[in-house]
């Protein structure tokens, strides 16, 4: 009797799907097709359903309770950007698009999109690798998405660095100079005395990125980034990300 329920057991589990489930969201057949091929090659990826647009693509989502979506920015409907705040509520999302312009890739991961990679830049080995990251909580980003969010620090982090030029009028008298750049007081990095790197992690935090995304764009370890995050605190006199971001922008 025993061995006949180890049997049964052994043959219930075998018919689960091993590894990752895949929900693939996509407009163009041909391309949904052809990810589904690459994806189902894996030994431990299964592609349980496919969408033609946003709206599908959640529907799916609910039913199918997928691993991981792969999801396409520009669709008929309700497009992947629309789409994203609702699915990354069911599980991890990565854009997967020919679409690499750099607010569309900056929106994404506001948004929660926990990888970006743009068609072109990636080997399919690359792909069902990414798939595996996302997944398991890892960001992956391919060069252009890369490049997009960095260009985004790199221009928060230069608009810190000298907000006395940004904050001078044109035509202001060199007498009134001083009384100018003390009325209009310091940065938030100045006044809070936070390093370069505090002042450029602070931003990606106002912008809503979690822990595992600001160590993929600044190519840390989230225990670096943790690390930085208390220190960011405690100059701020602050508990919480909330509290945090409302006194980096004067609102507190």
């Amino acid at each position: 009797m025993t061995d006949d329920l180890t049997d049964d057991l052994t043959d219930d589990l075998a018919d689960e799907p091993a590894g990752l489930r895949v929900l693939v969201a996509d407009d163009n057949p041909v391309i949904r097709a052809g990810l589904t091929a690459v994806l189902s090659a894996a030994d431990d990826l299964t592609v349980v359903a496919e969408a033609e647009d946003g709206r599908a693509a959640y529907k799916a989502a609910l039913h199918h309770r997928p691993d991981v979506i792969l999801l396409d920015v520009r669709m008929p409907g309700v497009d992947g950007i629309a789409a994203l705040p609702h699915l990354v509520r069911v599980a991890p999302v990565m854009m997967l698009t020919y679409s690499d312009e750099t607010d569309l890739v900056q929106e994404a991961v506001r948004l929660g999109a926990g990888g970006y990679l743009v068609h072109g830049e990636f080997t399919t080995q690359q792909l069902t690798q990414a798939v595996r990251d996302v997944g398991r909580g890892r960001p992956h980003f391919t060069p252009t998405a890369t490049n997009a969010l960095l260009a985004h620090v790199r221009g928060n982090a230069t608009a810190h660095a000298r907000p006395e030029l940004r904050a001078l009028p044109k035509e202001s008298p060199l007498k009134g100079l001083s009384q100018l750049q003390s009325t209009m007081g310091q940065s938030s990095q100045s006044r809070f005395q936070l390093s370069g790197r505090e002042a450029e992690i602070m931003d990606l935090i106002v912008s809503g990125m979690n822990n595992q995304q600001i160590a993929a764009v600044c190519f840390i370890s989230e225990k670096t980034v943790k690390n930085h995050i208390n220190r960011i605190f405690a100059k701020l006199h602050t508990t919480t990300r909330a509290q945090a971001t409302a006194k980096w922008l004067g609102v507190a």
